[in-house]
């Protein structure tokens, strides 16, 4: 039977599961947190609440789902222009989620070293996802089963980039929550279709013939 889950399958599965826990765990922090605004408030500040510890778990279980979804791409993948750029990247986007979910943001009025890795790491996140997956563009267009992937790719790629850049040049003054969730969503999104089209070329592959 060809149309079956085995160990090569994991890859795509764990980045079907991973935005999933991100978005669920997101939702349940929320909404579990009196006064809290998924609008105006950002998402980092859940994790001064007493619940934050599920978005930091949600976080961390992403990097390191992220981690092996990208080991899937680098094996199915053919090379071209830019995918080795694309992979680093975007296993370092699996670290630097880590990063955040470990270094928590300050309490307003203070700074302290945790706080500065938290911000740098969550700017430097919003720019590396856009320019790691413009980067697998190439190789996606160039492998006969990813082409369908191509074009989307480029358009978050170009979607990522603009919403990072509008963090600096507009005011998101009483909806700033909103805007970083559209950014993550964004990401997240990507990753949930690649995975199912990763998956779905996994199960349409016919077994080699046992001698």
């Amino acid at each position: 039977m060809s149309k079956r889950l085995n160990i090569n399958s994991v890859p795509a599965l764990v980045g079907i599961v991973g935005p999933i826990v991100v978005i669920v765990g997101d939702l349940a922090a929320s909404l579990s947190t009196p006064g809290y605004s998924l609008v105006r408030n950002s998402v980092s500040s859940l994790a001064l609440e007493p619940i934050g510890w599920l978005q930091s778990i949600c976080f961390l279980a992403m990097g390191l789902l992220l981690e092996i979804f990208v080991a899937g791409l680098f094996f199915n993948i053919r090379r071209a222009r830019g995918f080795h750029a694309g992979i680093v990247l975007l296993a370092l986007c699996g670290f630097v989620l880590l990063l955040i979910a470990t270094f928590h943001m300050d309490h307003p009025g203070a700074t302290t070293i945790d706080g500065t890795i938290h911000t740098i790491a969550s700017y430097g996140l919003g720019l590396l996802f856009p320019i790691a997956i413009l980067s697998l563009a190439p190789s996606f267009k160039s492998t006969p089963n990813w082409k369908n992937i191509f074009v989307y790719t480029l358009i978050a790629g170009i979607l990522a980039l603009a919403l990072v850049a509008g963090l600096f040049l507009s005011d998101q003054t009483g909806w700033f929550g909103l805007y970083e969730r559209i950014i993550i969503v964004n990401a997240l999104v990507w990753v949930e279709v690649v995975a199912i089209h990763f998956l779905r070329i996994l199960l349409s592959r016919e077994p080699k013939p046992q001698s």
